[in-house]
């Protein structure tokens, strides 16, 4: 059987595939030439993708001998699950695969919004000593709000407790009993508003979809403490960025760490690229090497299990 890869996989994912007997086609770009795609997807029994691959009823019709779709990574946006379904493909994910290192991204941006410490080394290179201006803040006692309570939530609450921050979250979809807040003692609110109007730092682990798009609006960014610091690694849309934009030039809030965007990559006329207090990252919060040597064996165990008739427990 053969397996089409159109987005950038480790090594290790290739020969996990190889190794389990498989044909494998490894075109790191192909995403981005949809004619060709369209027509190559035929001869294929299996295609894993990233984010960037538009996964849509066209290219599900196109190949019709494909069994599986493996997603190297947890978002599902860019997958039309719903046309999958009809059509009998399933879709694999690396679930959890990459939630260390996300969790571990989050750390970094509150502890550079707090003690940036790159920007005391570029006065010090200047023949600067300014030791009042970088004296920093600690995040000791700060809050951190969490929208989202899964399992990137869970590793980044762990982590932040480590730091004696105090950890709050809303999610509607998990209950007092879940891990989250039975283990790991995170205080669960009643509503995304009492998030906002507490936290230090608020960071997004939901995913996209017709709820979520645009939840943090202006509205919800007044809502905020004007020294917060808001942190995105989950989807871009999530952000009105027209707002995020106004909010960080008015001072509303005080910084933003953008790991996703709306459109990427970045366009040039993003109001961010204009906000001093905006940090854009391109779409690496999962993206270690740890992460992904992991993430790439995993979809490519899962994805030759179906194959091979067999069950995935990273199933959609």
């Amino acid at each position: 059987m053969k397996i089409l890869i159109t987005e950038m996989i480790w090594d290790e994912g290739i020969n996990e595939l190889e190794e389990l007997g498989f044909e494998v086609d490894y075109e790191e770009s192909l995403w981005k030439e949809r004619e060709r795609l369209l027509i190559k997807v035929k001869e294929y029994d299996a295609v894993i993708v990233r984010n960037q691959t538009n996964v849509n009823q066209e290219l599900l019709s196109a190949g019709h001998k494909v069994k599986v779709i493996g997603r190297l990574g947890v978002g599902l946006d860019n997958i039309d699950l719903h046309a999958a379904k009809e059509k009998g493909i399933k879709v694999v994910f690396g679930r959890h695969a990459n939630a260390t290192s996300v969790a571990e991204y989050v750390m970094a941006a509150i502890l550079t919004a707090n003690r940036p410490l790159y920007l005391a080394d570029a006065d010090i290179r200047k023949g600067g000593w300014d030791r009042k201006q970088y004296t920093g803040e600690e995040i000791y006692q700060k809050t951190i709000g969490l929208i989202g309570m899964g399992e990137i939530s869970h590793r980044v609450a762990k982590r932040a407790k480590a730091f004696g921050m105090k950890v709050v979250g809303y999610d509607p979809f998990v209950t007092e009993y879940d891990h989250i807040v039975s283990e790991t003692d995170v205080d669960q609110l009643d509503s995304l508003q009492q998030l906002l109007q507490i936290s230090d730092v608020v960071s997004l682990h939901i995913p996209l979809n017709s709820a979520t798009k645009h939840l943090i609006s202006l509205r919800e960014l007044e809502t905020m403490k004007t020294r917060a610091c808001l942190i995105n690694t989950s989807r871009g849309g999530i952000i009105d960025e027209e707002a995020l934009a106004y909010a960080l030039k008015n001072q509303l809030i005080a910084q933003a760490y953008l790991d996703v965007l709306e459109v990427e990559p970045v366009s040039p006329s993003n109001p961010l690229l204009s906000c001093k207090n905006a940090v854009l990252t391109p779409h690496i919060a999962g993206l270690t090497n740890e992460s992904q040597v992991r993430t790439s064996r995993l979809v490519a165990k899962e994805v030759g299990k179906i194959l091979k008739g067999k069950v995935s427990l990273c199933n959609v």
